[in-house]
């Protein structure tokens, strides 16, 4: 199964780079799953997940092909 996964604003300076392409040999993956694969820090529960350009949550299960975006909440005034 093959996922792309985009970082935005503060996470993709932290994350070092905007996105990945990421595979896995099981089917059975959840968005937790993948930040695991892609961090070696826990998710943070301020972190805001989208699959293909829909919120969600970190135990989505993910389908081969998705795109996943992380990224913080957004603030304003």
């Amino acid at each position: 199964m093959d996922i792309k996964v985009r970082y935005f604003a503060s996470l993709r300076d932290r994350m070092g780079r905007s996105e990945d392409q990421v595979s896995f040999d099981s089917d059975n993956v959840t968005v937790a799953d993948l930040w695991g694969r892609v961090s070696d820090e826990p998710i943070a529960d301020k972190i805001l997940v989208a699959v293909n350009m829909e919120y969600t949550d970190t135990s989505h299960q993910l389908k081969n092909g998705d795109e996943v975006a992380f990224f913080p909440p957004v603030t304003g005034g």
